[in-house]
């Protein structure tokens, strides 16, 4: 009796717009499986605002930490920050912030967030039934506020998004989920959010957690524009006494 062919050697995994037989875009998944390689990202959203946390990955001694940069501003109301092959990543970040420019430009005010979400999804869903093209290898995570609403979206690389109150993209994305449901809050402040993310990083990294391998970024409603938290000001939210200026 013949038995079935592997999906590999059926070729079902070296074409994109080729469904294998029980359903499946391989390609699409290897693409999910890329995310879950990169270095860790966690997006929350607050009662003041929203956050991005990310690891940088440092592995190499001889790369200056402060060169390496993980959460990157698109307008002044929205950060993002990816997970997988980063330069797919900086071609999305850079449609997103053509996107809100072009609006300004057009409306003359600031475009939503989910706008934005919206535009990269559209483009990550195109890249999953053209031929002689693949997925991003790259999940992303937007984070604005709308008219003092905070929001956070992830999106995948298979162009699906949905807007969470926390999320985590990354190799450590199983744990620091646990780690999220079990501790989130809706009263969480900016603040606390940070020393939440910073103590599940501590706890999946173990002895490899370093205040150099960490970039974190706010919004606040009701302060203007991103706020980038400096290594001094990530070490002291470690040790539970970062105090925000203008912040009781």
């Amino acid at each position: 009796m013949q038995q079935p062919m592997p999906h590999q050697l059926m070729g079902y995994d070296r074409a994109i717009t080729m469904f294998s037989p029980d359903g499946r875009l391989l390609q699409v998944e290897y693409a999910r499986k890329t995310v879950r390689q990169g270095s860790t990202a966690i997006g929350v959203s607050c009662k003041d605002g929203v956050l991005l946390v990310a690891d940088k990955r440092i592995v190499d001694k001889l790369i200056i930490p402060e060169s390496v940069e993980k959460i990157f501003e698109v307008d002044s109301h929205i950060l993002a920050t990816g997970s997988g092959i980063m330069s797919d990543a900086h071609v999305l970040i850079e449609r997103a912030r053509v996107k809100a420019q072009q609006h300004r430009i057009t409306f003359d005010n600031p475009v939503d967030v989910l706008s934005v979400v919206k535009d990269i999804a559209s483009l990550n869903q195109i890249t999953t039934q053209s031929a002689g093209w693949r997925p991003f290898g790259v999940s992303i995570i937007v984070a604005g506020i709308d008219n003092d609403c905070p929001k956070v979206f992830e999106i995948d690389p298979t162009g699906i998004y949905f807007q969470y109150k926390a999320t985590v993209i990354g190799e450590a994305e199983p744990e620091i989920e646990e780690i999220l449901n079990t501790s989130f809050s809706d009263n969480l402040s900016i603040t606390d959010a940070l020393s939440l993310c910073l103590d599940a990083l501590k706890k999946v990294l173990g002895k490899n957690f370093s205040i150099d391998r960490i970039d974190a970024a706010y919004l606040s409603s009701s302060e203007n524009g991103i706020v980038r938290l400096s290594k001094s000001e990530v070490e002291a939210a470690s040790k539970g006494k970062l105090v925000r200026k203008g912040v009781k």
